[in-house]
């Protein structure tokens, strides 16, 4: 019980915050506000990525070896989310995430807890295999903030096009501006994603300690890929944009997190098995 608290604890002030950002910014009732976060909001927030962070690493490294399951690679994905979020909301307005984001990194860190990953990952203190797997979640975290970014802008669109644009939307950037922001964080997220594909595929029996085998988590890494490709391509080529790129997006992601989280939830929940 008493290992549960700290998580418990950085969960809770997640959602705090998320409230917090969605009652001052979101509400329907709230006053006018000036865009950005004020100084006690990044300190609060700096304070959750802190904690959230060594609990991390006391789950991924605490027992010498490098082990991660499904709820800590979750936990990752949205801290590094929620950690590149806090970096570019000093250059970049992305007003809108912060209670979409947050309460699901408190969900993350609160679920990483309570299943702690028991998968051992074989070559971990290789340093390709460790620049293998940040590229990795790097990129998953790129992605999940587009997806997220996809869902306010979804939401804008239609309210705009019903005439029900509230207050709280109003204070968001031009959808376009909302739009290129979205295809820059996905093509940097590809092009992470690819030098991820690439790295597993060229040095698989280094990385893994076998060679490439095609399983469920090949399969939608290559298909999630082969998504953002096409949905880069339709905008390139034919200028996708609108509901039909926010649909690819979204689509892209959910592959994406079936290919690692997926697999991972259903060894170790629903088979109650740690390999």
């Amino acid at each position: 019980m008493l290992d549960i608290l700290p998580h418990l604890f950085t969960a809770s002030l997640y959602v705090f915050l998320g409230f917090h950002f969605w009652r001052t910014r979101w509400s329907t009732a709230a006053t006018p506000t000036s865009p950005g976060m004020r100084g006690w909001e990044r300190l609060l927030l700096a304070l959750a990525l802190l904690l959230q962070g060594w609990l991390l690493y006391s789950e991924i490294f605490g027992i010498g070896e490098m082990r991660i399951g499904f709820a800590s690679a979750l936990s990752l994905m949205f801290w590094l989310a929620v950690l590149i979020y806090w970096v570019e909301s000093f250059h970049a307005r992305l007003e809108g995430l912060q209670p979409l984001v947050l309460p699901l990194a408190g969900i993350c860190t609160l679920l990483a807890g309570l299943f702690p990953g028991p998968h051992l990952l074989p070559n971990a203190a290789t340093p390709l295999f460790r620049a293998h797997f940040l590229i990795s979640m790097v990129s998953y975290s790129l992605f999940t903030l587009a997806a997220l970014h996809a869902i306010i802008m979804a939401v804008a669109e239609r309210r705009l096009h019903r005439g029900e644009l509230s207050r709280p939307l109003t204070s968001l950037p031009p959808l376009l501006a909302m739009e290129t922001l979205l295809f820059r964080l996905i093509l940097i997220a590809f092009v992470l994603l690819t030098l991820s594909l690439a790295s597993g595929i060229l040095f698989s029996e280094e990385l893994f300690g076998k060679p490439l085998e095609f399983s469920h988590k090949t399969l939608f890494s290559i298909l999630s890929w082969a998504i953002f490709a096409a949905l880069l391509v339709g905008r390139h080529v034919r200028g996708w944009r609108g509901r039909k790129a926010l649909y690819w997006t979204l689509a892209g992601f959910a592959t994406l997190l079936l290919a690692y989280v997926g697999s991972r939830f259903v060894i170790e929940v629903v088979l109650g098995k740690s390999g």
